[in-house]
């Protein structure tokens, strides 16, 4: 059932190109958005994510996500021990603030 699924869904993209249904969309050209961080979030998690980054608001974790991904090139870049100390410092906060999140919302999920 998958293949032909597959099939039809081609058929119908190959269909539309040829109509010129695709032209003229939002972001023709241009690179697809990165979703890499996506990839290890179901798949409802992640719609319900990239829906809320588009109307741009989004959960707690993931602006501490994007915090700690910061905090860890500062770390990668610090020159000198006591930069390197103060960089870890703010990872291991952000991370403790990361996990509480990511907690506190599976909680929720699985009420």
């Amino acid at each position: 059932m998958t293949r032909s699924f597959d099939r039809l869904v081609e058929q119908q993209i190959r269909k539309a190109i040829a109509e010129g249904k695709l032209r003229g969309l939002e972001g023709e050209g241009k690179p697809l958005p990165d979703r890499t961080g996506e990839a290890y979030a179901d798949m409802a998690t992640a719609v319900a994510a990239r829906i809320m980054a588009e109307a741009g608001v989004l959960p707690e974790e993931f602006k501490l996500k994007t915090l700690l991904e910061a905090a860890r090139q500062s770390y990668r870049e610090a020159e000198g021990e006591d930069a390197r100390r103060v960089a870890m410092a703010l990872i291991a906060d952000l991370e403790q603030r990361y996990n509480i999140a990511v907690e506190a919302r599976r909680r929720f999920m699985q009420s």
